[in-house]
């Protein structure tokens, strides 16, 4: 193992050694060869093992001890964060059913305070969750998916307070206030009503794999030990959900993987027999939504970027070949995302990297929403009630805080909502920007920027870059109150939309993942050093992040360009993908097979290989590292990034930091509480400031 490094100047620190980690030879096998693992012991799927704790309780003694100089720099930046957040704010209501609906945070809490209020804005206030009293007595709390009965007299929801995305659902009678007998663990965070007000339709988790396999319905006062079985997915690669239409006729199935959708759907009045809309098929995606007496589906038949097509009910059945155009295929329009009205359908898409909406009415009329940034995001926002002219939407950038629209599809008439107060935050102190930096095979990279008016373009300032680039999820710009002091400080921020998102549209998804996915992490690296090239920042003060599949981005930076990065942030990252994706037994593993690739298949296997963070880790110098990871996260196991810093420990050969935080209560998203994550961020960014030589 390294000797201890000193990351500060006290003498005491300077003593602090490295944890040490026992080697254990291990041999996983495969299919199409064998690799020796010797930290595959640090797997403990019941997270109890002695060993195995005491090495994440080192490893946070060890970073504790690395960053004590920099707490007060720690408490200044999540002090300057929270400066810029207005502790009682609230949402802005919207309609359903009879009542208006809006949250409210009161000075100091981590969680909202959900009500409603019926017939208009002005009437008394309901509450349907008060989260604050909730969330006592739990390290975690996350209420997710909630539903009100049709008849407004219930509400259910789907809350967790592990971490770990097992989801308990609960029932509260609106009108006593009491909490309903009926309790169903281990479910997806996806409820939904039938017409009877009494039948719950909800997504059962497989306990071992936590995959969404089974939709049951129900019945409030009876056992759940006899709820309905109304579907089960047998192919282990597909997700599930359950959903109404937007006109509340349909209650809907909808099975999904990454290259194939079906859905089933049956009358919210008697969700029994469901229809297929249409059988799924390899390379056909599609998801469908009611309004009147028609079927609108965005679909990628005969349309790589998607389009929208039609059928009428009494059409159905006559399947694909019944389905009339909306929209026309495009090679630069991206539609991401629709919703129907009465006598319009509000489109979201994308185009040349920004996010927008336009509306399409029935007579063919299209009418896009216009911006005035280079670099934005536009998105569809709650909207419950189809039979009104007005859609509601968000739009934001890197430098305008979201503001919540209305525009009317029939007049064009537009206003605001609401601005999201960022108190001590002034717009025009910034810049934003739009770059194209070039890849090394010609790709142009869209890039977005900000960085504090009144900078020098001269190539000294520290660049902070993040990118996320996986599953077609795309990264768009935003004001973040954490952000606001690193600008303030002469940082760059800067969004590379790389390939494995969707920014530029399907094919740019495609050419980022299975055997596509080095040109992610090359494009990442070719971002950075046109930035640095472009004298938005320094060679030396650039810092990189990444979280999950981003964290594998991350693994891979280090691994093929550790010199072109001072810093580089990975939490909760995936870097151990040939041996996770050969186990089915790990949550998630089989959904993944066609975006990472099946290692039992040679040519996946060896390109899985090839680019893998921890099976690539060599002896050689590295940047200064910041691993995060949750003992209870479900979508990238602890165990993965523990290995990895393992490794890292053992081989690298520089003397710069290596820390490794592990929260010991979370999951994937790290502690819960709209605080909690600015207080755990200040931590990283305390330790970005001063490996960049900015800390101040």
């Amino acid at each position: 193992m390294l000797a201890g490094v000193a990351l500060v100047s006290t003498a005491a620190v300077a003593q602090v050694q490295p944890p040490r980690v026992a080697k254990k030879p291990f041999q996983v096998t495969s299919p199409n060869g064998a690799r020796e693992d010797d930290y595959y012991w640090l797997r403990d799927d019941t997270r109890k093992k002695p060993e195995m704790l005491a090495y994440l309780v080192a490893e946070n003694a060890y970073a504790d001890a690395q960053l004590a100089s920099l707490k007060p720099l720690q408490a200044k930046l999540y002090e300057e964060t929270v400066s810029h957040i207005k502790q009682d704010d609230s949402s802005v209501p919207y309609a359903k059913n009879g009542y208006y609906y809006g949250s409210r945070f009161q000075t100091g809490a981590d969680y909202p305070i959900l009500e409603r209020r019926k017939g208009s804005h002005t009437a008394p206030t309901e509450t349907l969750f008060d989260e604050p009293a909730m969330a006592k007595g739990h390290s975690f709390f996350a209420l997710s998916d909630w539903a009100v009965s049709p008849d407004n007299a219930r509400v259910a929801w789907a809350e967790d307070t592990v971490g770990r995305r097992q989801y308990v659902l609960k029932v509260k009678d609106l009108t006593t206030g009491a909490t309903i007998a009926d309790t169903l663990s281990n479910i997806e965070p996806n409820v939904v009503w039938a017409d009877d007000n009494k039948t719950i339709l909800y997504v059962e988790k497989d306990p071992v794999t936590l995959r969404g396999y089974r939709v049951k319905a129900h019945v409030l006062g009876t056992p759940v030990a006899g709820d309905r079985l109304l579907y089960e997915e047998k192919d282990d690669t597909y997700s599930m959900e359950v959903s109404r239409t937007a006109d509340d006729k349909f209650v809907c199935i909808g099975v999904s993987s990454t290259v194939s959708d079906e859905q089933r759907c049956a009358p919210a009045a008697a969700p029994t027999s469901f229809t297929i809309v249409a059988p799924r098929a390899r390379e056909f995606r599609y998801a469908a939504d009611h309004i009147g007496n028609r079927w609108i589906i965005r679909t990628n038949k005969d349309a790589k970027n998607y389009k929208l097509v039609t059928v009428a009910d009494a059409d159905l059945a006559k399947g694909t070949a019944a389905w009339r155009d909306l929209t026309p295929a495009s090679n630069t329009v991206f539609i991401e995302g629709f919703k129907p009205f009465d006598g319009f359908v509000a489109i979201d898409q994308r185009e040349g990297g920004n996010r927008m909406i336009r509306v399409l009415s029935d007579a063919g009329k299209s009418t896009p929403v216009t911006a005035d940034e280079p670099a934005y995001r536009m998105s569809l926002d709650v909207n419950e009630e189809t039979a009104t002219p007005w859609v509601r939407y968000t739009y934001g950038s890197l430098v305008t805080p979201t503001t919540t629209y209305e525009v009317n599809a029939k007049t064009g008439e537009r206003r605001v909502l609401k601005v999201a107060p960022v108190p001590g935050y002034d717009p025009a102190k910034y810049i934003t920007e739009r770059v194209w930096a070039p890849a090394r095979d010609g790709t142009r990279i869209p890039v977005s920027l900000v960085y504090a008016k009144g900078s020098k373009r001269d190539g000294t300032a520290p660049l902070f870059q993040y990118a996320y680039g996986s599953y077609g999820i795309s990264s768009d710009p935003g004001v973040d109150p954490g952000r606001i002091g690193l600008l303030d400080r002469g940082m760059v921020y800067a969004i590379a939309h790389i390939r494995g998102g969707q920014e530029m549209g399907r094919g740019w998804y495609d050419d980022g993942h299975l055997l596509n996915k080095k040109n992610s992490f090359t494009d990442f690296i070719d971002v950075t050093r046109y930035l640095v090239a472009q004298k938005y920042a320094a060679k030396d003060r650039v810092a990189a992040m990444g979280g999950s599949a981003g964290g594998l981005l991350m693994g891979g930076i280090a691994n093929m360009a550790p010199q072109d990065y001072k810093l580089i942030i990975a939490q909760v990252p995936f870097v151990d993908v040939v041996t996770t994706m050969l186990d089915a037994s790990i949550p998630l593993t089989t959904f993944e097979y066609d975006e990472w690739g099946n290692p039992a298949q040679k040519a996946s296997y060896d390109y899985m290989l090839s680019y893998s963070p921890y099976d690539n880790v060599k002896a050689k110098a590295y940047p200064a590292l910041y691993v995060g990871t949750g003992l209870w996260d479900s979508q990238v196991q602890y165990y993965e990034p523990t290995k990895w810093v393992a490794k890292l420990r053992e081989l690298k050969t520089d003397k710069n930091p290596l820390l490794f935080r592990v929260n010991m209560e979370a999951g994937h998203g790290g502690k819960s509480g709209r605080f909690e994550r600015y207080r755990q961020n200040s931590e990283w960014q305390a330790f970005m400031l001063q490996q960049l030589g900015v800390a101040k």
